[in-house]
């Protein structure tokens, strides 16, 4: 029996792209919410013995969250032999330590609820920072696919017209690799964070790059607020209209707005949709999900 994929809501461009990608099936959950906010969840058709995928970005993780756990369950006590997530985007990967007495360790905790409920999870570009790999915090294989070869596309198309900026010192050895398989010069900046929305960088000479245009580039724009004050200093410079360039937009609050105002343009992939996801990373999990997929279900 062929795999069946579904799409939680907001996700159906990806579990469509996911099904004809893979040549599973399509299957329908009717989800929707009682009026005092509890959700309803049916899934259409028989799951038992067939190995199941929930599609679902997890950006405005703490909205999605419970909904996603739940289908995951009932599509455990319905008989799925096995049961995938397929979330592009994998959200709580920055609190990784206990900065203050206290806190959470919101990623290890996430994880944990992660790995209860799915037997895989596959993932675009997870934000490892502290962690060598997703194994130290999921107890299930995570699939790891990498948006770089969609944003080298991309930058190959203006190859010989550009020069990289990375965000801050971190950025470095992404931004180089980047940089060398597109083929196009880069500097890092140095960043001081004086609070969440109080951040100040600091320029090497960038003189030889007069008459190209610049690319900042990071795994994501969140606040965006390290982007913006760098966007205003390159205009400032002469270095009109500079491109916003990641792999995950997430672009909480006004931050797209702020980003444009300060004379930037922003191009994410589609991991997080919306208005600036111009570049599509549907093959790339098609490909990562399809040998397990068809581990158990050859074409």
């Amino acid at each position: 029996m062929k795999p069946q994929i579904y799409a939680m809501p907001g996700n159906e461009i990806l579990a469509a792209a996911l099904t004809d990608g893979t040549g599973a099936e399509q299957g329908r959950l009717e989800y929707r919410k009682f009026p005092d906010r509890e959700s309803y969840l049916r899934f259409h058709g028989d799951v038992t013995g067939r190995s199941a995928v929930l599609a679902c970005s997890l950006h405005d993780p703490d909205s999605k969250t419970l909904p996603l756990l739940l289908a995951a369950a009932t599509l455990r006590d319905l008989g799925a032999k096995s049961i995938g997530l397929v979330a592009p985007y994998l959200a709580y990967m920055r609190q990784d330590r206990r900065f203050k007495d206290g806190e959470a360790v919101t990623s290890l905790a996430f994880a944990r609820l992660l790995s209860g409920a799915f037997d895989w999870i596959a993932t675009i570009d997870p934000h490892l920072h502290r962690y060598a790999s997703m194994a130290e915090i999921y107890s299930v294989p995570v699939l790891v696919g990498h948006a770089t070869r969609v944003l080298v596309d991309y930058l190959r198309q203006r190859q010989g017209t550009i020069f990289l900026v990375g965000p801050d010192e971190e950025s470095e050895q992404w931004v180089s690799s980047v940089a060398k398989a597109a083929e196009a010069p880069y500097i890092t900046l140095r960043k001081t964070r004086r609070g969440d929305n109080d951040v100040s960088v600091s320029f090497p000479d960038i003189s030889r790059f007069e008459g190209l245009a610049a690319v900042l580039i990071d795994d994501i724009i969140s606040s965006g607020h390290t982007m913006q004050v760098a966007v205003a200093q390159l205009v400032a410079f002469g270095f009109r209209q500079p491109v916003c360039l990641a792999a995950h937009g997430i672009l909480a609050a006004d931050a797209m707005e702020r980003l444009k105002a300060a004379g930037a343009v922003i191009v994410t992939t589609n991991t997080i949709p919306g208005p600036t996801a111009a570049l599509d990373v549907n093959p790339l999990l098609v490909e990562l999900i399809r040998p397990t997929l068809f581990g158990e279900l050859k074409p």
